[in-house]
């Protein structure tokens, strides 16, 4: 494992290229790189939502998922290095059937919209689903470990769910529901 950073503008990466953790050096736009940007992306993002009203069993979670997020990062910058276990899958698994116990069917497609904590939890989802694309096209072409696309898989369902848990808290006054997507079905459906 590569030593820790002690200094940040170290002016090594000015020939496009970044050091990864078991001391190579590859381009920029190497695949791995574009992965561990796409997670490192994602992990900020989570920050943001945490800077949010936030449900406490909702914060703590998403405490958990940003460290897991770094090992799983950790883990794409060192080739053949595993950090990142099953147990954190199953952890997410846990956390889907939990939180998507109490919330209702969905009547129709819905927007990513709602209380301001919710649409940054889409956000999220969708770097979420980034990252994963990322994650399959580096094991294209080099193995890596499946627990990482796996939890890239499930924690961009998690964070759909949170989504909606997050309009339900209404925490901010703004919210309370799901904001439907106005389809001509879900019209027809409402005339009658």
């Amino acid at each position: 494992m590569a030593n820790r950073l002690s200094q940040i503008a170290t002016r090594t990466g000015d020939d496009g290229t970044t050091g990864l953790g078991d001391n190579t050096r590859v381009s920029k736009n190497h695949l791995r790189v574009m992965a561990m940007g796409d997670v490192d992306e994602l992990n900020s993002n989570i920050g943001v939502l945490l800077a949010e009203p936030l449900p406490d069993e909702v914060r703590e979670l998403l405490i958990t998922i940003q460290h897991e997020l770094f090992n799983l990062g950790g883990e794409l910058c060192m080739p053949g290095y595993e950090l990142l276990k099953l147990d954190a899958v199953l952890g997410l698994d846990e956390a889907l059937a939990h939180f998507n116990a109490n919330l209702p069917r969905l009547k129709e497609f819905i927007l990513p919209a709602g209380t301001r904590s919710a649409a940054i939890a889409h956000v999220c989802r969708t770097v979420a689903r980034r990252a994963e694309r990322a994650v399959v096209t580096l094991n294209a072409s080099e193995p890596i470990n499946d627990a990482l696309r796996h939890y890239l898989n499930r924690l961009s369902d998690l964070l759909f769910v949170l989504a909606r848990v997050l309009n339900r808290a209404n925490l901010d006054g703004l919210g309370g529901d799901d904001v439907y997507w106005h389809s001509e079905r879900l019209k027809r459906q409402e005339a009658d």
